[in-house]
């Protein structure tokens, strides 16, 4: 709950500070029928969700396909555990990174944005491929 509420005011200082809009972030290894993760970005009071087939970029250059899927709410940041045989997303989730974030541009079929995590940090890029659920993510160079 304390950890909640102090991740919650460093996104309010860093929105105050750099003048954006800034959020948490998160990335779930997922152990579902198939090995992926899913990298989760705070925004419109939803965590905004892709499927990334393999672990993503931390090194400058490498791009990842991200598979836009629906949105989950804020309270999902912090899960890990067991989703049961039967129910949708059924397998092992566990937390693989997270952090804050802040958003440098938002337009229909691109996001650009800085993270703050253990694993990923620096400026990445999103860029959906037209009229499509699928993106890449790609960890820009410095």
């Amino acid at each position: 709950m304390i950890k909640n509420l102090l991740d919650q005011k460093l996104s309010e200082v860093c929105e105050n500070m750099s003048g954006r809009v800034s959020g948490r972030f998160v990335v779930q290894r997922h152990q579902a029928t198939h090995l992926h993760y899913d990298f989760r970005l705070e925004m419109d009071n939803v965590l905004k969700s892709w499927a990334v087939p393999k672990e993503p970029p931390s090194q400058p250059g490498i791009r990842r396909l991200a598979v836009e899927v629906e949105d989950h709410p804020l309270s999902y940041i912090d899960f890990e555990g067991v989703i049961p045989e039967g129910m949708y997303g059924a397998g092992k989730v566990e937390i693989w990174d997270k952090g804050t974030y802040i958003l440098k541009h938002r337009s229909e079929n691109k996001i650009e944005f800085t993270l703050h995590g253990e694993k990923m940090s620096g400026d990445y890029v999103l860029i959906r491929f037209k009229g499509d659920k699928n993106w890449l993510l790609i960890k820009k160079s410095k």
